[in-house]
């Protein structure tokens, strides 16, 4: 079977770091387009490009959006991915530089040039999609799939305000045009992170067993993971990895429920929310495929490949 075509916007970030390993492990991928998010923009568009560099790709990375479509955000994830993303690690930057056509621009064209062949993984906040359908509302008939990581279903968030999680609350406005712009959609949220957290066991047999990569996210995954013990959590919670496993082998999904979903937008502790229709009591069409379990030795295995390790 011939590697499916990725497209990946993302903020990275170091869960964002894993699934971009683990995407040019697994599959083909188009270009990297870049969302301001876990960090600014400046800063998730080098981190990229050092990726890239290690992985010794030769991905095209767009830079999109600096500032969400409406109103100024709440704040990053410094306090997880560190002030520069990567775990604060001082690395070198990488000798490329980005290109000069605007993630949504790229994201409009790469689709035109491939209709019904890129699967578009967003593992950021939305907001180089919404504006890519602003522009082309066509845009959603050409994608072969859309993956998102992003929500919180049952009301379990990670951002400020309880029940929103924080690519969903980073920018929801994005995420109301691009939830209500594709009729159909994959949804990896923040709970289902949760359920399989990356062990730490695992994570260092990995890094011993890995290449350079390995080496590389061992480095910038250390605050991440000193975070995570501090709240008490062993391991790493690896939320775009596992939307990456999702995307990569649609068949990993286990267990999964689709259903009508929105993100409330009214200010106040709700905003951001991902509200899901479980009952179809408001009569609209489900747009959301939920997932709620993998095969999480599957999901392993990718992400062990993903860091160079063989067998």
């Amino acid at each position: 079977m011939d590697p499916c075509r990725l497209l990946i916007d993302t903020d990275p970030g170091v869960d964002d770091a894993l699934a971009i390993l683990m995407a040019h492990a697994h599959a083909d991928v188009a270009a990297l387009t870049i969302a301001t998010g876990n960090v600014g923009l400046g800063q998730t568009t080098a981190n990229a490009l050092k990726l890239i560099e290690v992985i010794g790709a030769d991905t095209p990375v767009y830079p999109g959006c600096p500032v969400p479509l409406v109103q100024a955000p709440d704040g990053g994830a410094s306090e997880i991915h560190g002030r520069d993303g990567f775990g604060d690690t001082g690395y070198a930057a990488a000798r490329r530089n980005p290109e000069s056509e605007h993630a949504a621009l790229a994201m409009s064209r790469l689709t035109r040039e491939a209709p019904g062949e890129i699967t578009l993984v967003c593992i950021a906040p939305l907001t180089n999609l919404a504006l890519a359908v602003r522009l082309d509302p066509e845009l959603p008939k050409r994608v072969a799939r859309l993956v998102i990581m992003g929500g919180a279903v049952t009301g379990h968030g990670n951002y400020l305000r309880p029940a929103t999680e924080f690519n969903a609350g980073f920018d929801p406005e994005a995420a109301a045009i691009v939830f209500g712009a594709f009729p159909s959609f994959e949804l990896v949220d923040w709970e289902a992170t949760l359920r399989y957290p990356l062990r730490d066991a695992e994570l260092d047999g990995w890094f011993r067993r890995g290449d350079d990569r390995a080496r590389f996210y061992a480095d910038i995954s250390r605050h991440a993971r000193a975070a995570n013990r501090a709240r008490g959590r062993g391991g790493l919670m690896a939320a775009d990895a596992l939307a990456m496993a999702v995307a990569l082998q649609p068949d990993v999904v286990t267990r999964a429920e689709t259903r009508h979903l929105e993100v409330a937008l009214a200010e106040g502790v709700t905003r951001g929310a991902t509200v899901v229709d479980w009952d179809g009591r408001g009569g609209k069409p489900a747009n959301a495929r939920i997932v709620l379990e993998v095969d999480r030795a599957r999901f392993e295995s990718m992400v062990a490949a993903g860091l160079g390790v063989s067998g």
